[in-house]
């Protein structure tokens, strides 16, 4: 039967597990050092103690290697690579490939996925990935079904893909724009987030056509709704973005997607990727955490309004505009979009300013439509505002908290003063519990039996019980509720003693000779990212034939500093194709930022988007 995991982002330990407590069959964490995003790096301790957490329910644990390394880096990485497996992770997230030939030579347990860094989009890169040895492939974001459909017809490997969280707008892997402005890598993990800054865009006169816009910046992804044809395409891994977020967002998403996922799995023959069943908890709600609008991108083949251009940061969700405010701006009426929204004392609101800029402030009493505040001077009548901090929401994530557990059906027998008490849970652990019971038999059978079932059917040390039968040669013996709560407690003492039986995760052996003369082009450029000799010698192997350095070794002139599927002039309705009739503007178009000047060239053979110097 297939499975269907939901992998979930963790910046450290504390929101792994809540992660995994609200429905995450997987989560993926950095160790200290080579993580693409370095503000989110962990000591190993903690990856262990999530280890252990998450394999009591068959959970899996992915730690990112995934930066490009320098020669002097490679045995560091390599201590880092055995510290990972030591600790107890379920794969390695990789995008150099000097990790899969140290892994290949020196001998490595883990399981190699391919990161999204490696800009797979093509059934050629992912058949070269694969036969390199990856036992999981993450595809790039930009990617429409019938591209997912093409690539799982080409490999027999798993297939990942984002489904929900922030989008580059470059091809993963091959952003270049932060390392080009600032020297800090986005393959290194240190991203200025260059694609969130405001630019003016001007044609070749010098004519401004947009003034002070975040014109790279995209809404993010949300294909909750998509989850089903995505796994009819072959994915089998649905990935949440978001290794710098915080607890309440990871929280809050995680507990969407899987009960999406649980959906899908009540009437499909897919299982789970882990084990176990979330109970209590909250009402999810993506729309009151961090995000900047949402889009589903080019999943069916189609350009659609995709850029967050007015604001790069998290707006929240509309709610109306203002109707009226008071001299020194402090307080405010709201005329309500739609239905009406009751306001807390305590949320949070944001706005675009008129010259442009976002603006935030906290609502000191709200009541009705009104709200009270301090003074902002940046407020206007008609502003559009969006609560972007939900108090009620957030103080009910706080009180509700997930509670996550195993499955455990027990049947109970009793003969002649003795009774066992049989417990098998839904991994498939088995173990068993023999007791006395005395001679005395119950006044009240019905009772006792009823009494059992409360008892034994109970939760301890995260498992559920149920009773699934009683069994009994004579009259039920009399059995007060602390002996049967020590009969449950000694089963889950037990059933806790034996490893979580895990499901099966893909593992292929990494490749000596199937890759060789396999790369799909024989010109390895900067693109390739290639930026150490042991990388350098597997592409050679592989049939290049010139290899370039990468960008961060050296920045080649007219070098792409960023190609999309994303296009500015189509967004801005001026694509000749998507409006014919229309004279399009003029090519190359500029973007300027800070006195510098970035040209934007236009494939529309390939219908894309090139960001140069």
């Amino acid at each position: 039967m297939n499975q269907l995991e939901l992998l979930a982002p963790a910046r450290d330990r504390h929101i792994g597990i809540a992660a995994i407590d609200c429905g995450a069959d997987a989560v993926y964490i950095a160790g200290p050092r080579f993580g693409a995003r370095q503000a989110a790096g962990n000591e190993m301790e903690d990856i262990r103690q999530l280890c252990e957490y998450a394999h009591r329910f068959g959970a899996r644990i992915f730690v990112t290697l995934n930066t490009i390394l320098y020669d002097d880096e490679l045995e560091e990485a390599w201590q880092h690579m055995i510290a990972v497996q030591e600790a107890g992770a379920d794969a390695l997230i990789v995008q150099d490939m000097a990790i899969v030939a140290m892994a290949r030579d020196r001998g490595y347990s883990l399981p190699l996925h391919a990161s999204t860094q490696c800009a797979i989009r093509t059934p050629e890169q992912a058949v070269f990935l694969e036969s390199l040895g990856f036992s999981r492939l993450i595809l790039e974001r930009e990617l429409s079904l019938e591209q997912i459909k093409a690539i799982r017809a080409a490999v027999s490997c798993e297939l990942e893909f984002f489904v929900h969280g922030a989008l580059c707008v470059c091809y993963s892997g091959q952003c270049y724009l932060s390392e080009h402005i600032a020297g800090r890598s986005a393959n290194r993990g240190t991203c200025i987030q260059a694609c969130r800054s405001r630019y003016d865009l001007t044609d070749e006169s010098g004519r401004i056509l947009v003034r002070d816009k975040a014109l790279l910046s995209l809404k993010d992804y949300n294909l909750r709704s998509r989850l089903e044809e995505l796994a009819d395409a072959g994915i089998t891994s649905f990935k949440i973005e978001g290794r710098l977020k915080n607890s309440s967002y990871v929280r809050n998403v995680v507990r969407d997607y899987s009960l999406a996922i649980d959906e899908i799995i009540s009437r499909r023959d897919y299982v789970r990727g882990s084990f176990g069943s979330v109970s209590g908890g909250f009402i999810p709600d993506t729309c009151k955490t961090f995000n900047r609008g949402y889009t589903e991108l080019y999943l069916d083949g189609i350009k659609g309004k995709w850029a967050c251009m007015d604001a790069a940061k998290s707006m929240g969700e509309e709610i109306g505009t203002v109707g009226s405010l008071n001299k020194d701006k402090s307080s405010i009426t709201l005329r309500f979009t739609g239905k009406s929204t009751t306001l807390r004392n305590g949320d949070g609101f944001s706005f675009v300013a008129s010259d442009g800029s976002v603006c935030g402030f906290r609502g000191d009493v709200c009541n009705g439509n009104s709200i009270r505040c301090k003074s902002t001077p940046e407020l206007f009548i008609g502003a559009r505002i969006f609560r972007n901090i939900d108090t009620a929401f957030e103080k009910e994530m706080d009180r509700k908290p997930c509670t996550r557990e195993l499955g455990v059906e027990v049947c109970m027998t009793f003969n002649e003063g003795e009774g066992m008490a049989q417990a098998v849970s839904e991994d498939g652990r088995e173990v068993c519990h023999r007791f006395e019971t005395g001679e005395q038999s119950a006044d009240n059978q019905e009772r006792m039996r009823s009494m059992i079932c409360t008892q034994i059917g109970k939760s301890a040390e995260h498992f559920r019980f149920s009773v699934k039968d009683i069994i009994s040669e004579g009259p039920l013996p009399f059995m007060n509720a602390s002996s049967l709560n020590e009969i449950r407690r000694e089963l889950a003492g037990k059933l806790g003693m034996l490893p979580c039986k895990k499901r099966d995760i893909l593992h292929r052996t990494l490749g000596r000779e199937s890759y060789k003369n396999n790369i799909p082009v024989k010109d390895a450029s900067y693109r390739f990212n290639i930026s150490n000799k042991l990388a350098e010698n597997m592409y050679r192997d592989a049939g290049a034939e010139s290899i370039e350095k990468a960008f961060e070794l050296e920045h080649q002139k007219d070098a792409e500093l960023m190609r999309s599927r994303y296009c500015i002039r189509h967004e801005l309705g001026m694509c000749p194709k998507q409006s014919p009739k229309k004279v399009a503007a003029a090519t190359p178009l500029y973007l300027l930022n800070n006195g510098q000047r970035f040209t934007l060239i236009f494939d529309c053979r390939n219908c894309e988007m090139i960001v140069k110097a």
